[in-house]
């Protein structure tokens, strides 16, 4: 199947849409997740989510979310 430029953008940003709300929900910001400029400008089927760099209060907050999540 071929995915077209278009629907290979708007798939990676729905996802980024998606994972920013879900993270939201459980008091997770990331402030600068994008779509990584360099993998859209490629050839593969689809981008890569820059997850972005995180303070330390974000980074602490994933942590426990994720810690609480594997309980």
């Amino acid at each position: 199947m071929v995915v077209r430029d278009a629907e290979r953008i708007r798939a990676v940003e729905e996802a980024i849409a998606g994972l920013k709300a879900e993270l939201l929900t459980v008091g997770v910001l990331l402030p600068s997740v994008r779509v990584d400029p360099v993998s859209a400008a490629g050839e593969s089927p689809y981008p890569l989510v820059d997850l972005g760099c995180v303070n330390l209060d974000t980074a602490m907050r994933l942590t426990a979310v994720l810690h609480e999540v594997r309980r």
